[in-house]
């Protein structure tokens, strides 16, 4: 393994230990460690998008989604569009931009770039890759949103419209996920197709090895959805949160691991 291909691996592992340190931590402590996860997801989708696809190509895949990111969220806190009326607690997550924390963009970057990956495995059309991703993006926000809830980072107008155990996150927050994550989509498809794959780079298409290839962003994947489910439904207490969201990225989450040979048909005895 070349050092480029290393440091993606690296920093998710990074990343996997500060995430379960957070149950751990708490006040300013846990902001700390926010901060230090968002950091180290957005690096390792950007480290492991260099190392795969070149710096162009990553530099491409940060403007798109975090740059949207931040736009949607300003138009959002500002206007209550599309997400719902929200605000964002500040001096909490360090320097904000029209009353959203710089670190939120990068959230975005951080953990829709598995989810991408992983539809990218899945689908076998450009059409079914954006709908893959916007699903995937509001299962993850159905771990995300009440996760941040809780610990106050940011508080919505609306706190009695929402899911079932999660009131207080009104379902216009996922239809805006939703809208979001799909016009995200619709520029990476256009973005995939434009922007040039490096010299050396192997053939996409070449089976296992792009298994291999793409071992780091699935193992996050994998980690962000298995993971999330025990932490919110042990150590958060946030049991609600753990179903729906374990419910929704099982739309990528079962098929992935099919993919991966989990669910390989019994031999028959008779063969």
């Amino acid at each position: 393994m070349t050092v480029r291909r290393l440091v993606p691996a690296v920093l998710a592992g990074v990343l996997i230990l500060v995430q379960i340190a957070y149950p751990l931590t708490s006040g300013d402590g846990r902001d700390r460690v926010t901060v230090v996860v968002v950091l180290l997801s957005a690096g390792t989708a950007l480290a492991h998008a260099t190392a795969t696809r070149g710096i162009r190509y990553a530099a491409g895949f940060l403007v798109i989604v975090s740059g949207l990111g931040l736009a949607a969220e300003i138009i959002g806190t500002a206007t209550g569009l599309p997400f719902g009326c929200y605000e964002y607690a500040m001096d909490r997550l360090g320097p904000a931009l029209g009353g959203v924390p710089l670190v939120v963009p990068l959230a975005w970057t951080g953990g829709l770039y598995p989810i991408w990956v992983v539809a990218g495995l899945l689908a076998r059309g450009a059409v079914a890759r954006v709908g893959l991703l916007a699903v995937g993006a509001v299962g993850w926000d159905l771990f995300l949103d009440p996760q941040m809830v809780a610990d106050g980072q940011w508080t919505w107008c609306d706190q009695s419209s929402g899911l079932p155990g999660i009131a207080e996150i009104p379902y216009t927050n996922y239809l805006g996920w939703f809208a979001v994550a799909l016009l995200m989509a619709g520029l990476l498809t256009v973005w995939e197709r434009a922007a040039p794959v490096p010299a050396g780079t192997p053939d996409p298409s070449a089976g296992l090895d792009t298994v291999s290839r793409l071992a780091v962003p699935v193992a996050v994947f994998l980690w962000t959805w298995l993971g999330s489910v025990l932490a919110h439904a042990v150590f958060l207490g946030l049991p609600f949160s753990a179903g729906y969201g374990g419910i929704a990225l099982a739309a990528l989450g079962l098929p992935l691991l099919r993919h991966l040979g989990f669910f390989c048909p019994r031999p028959d005895p008779a063969d």
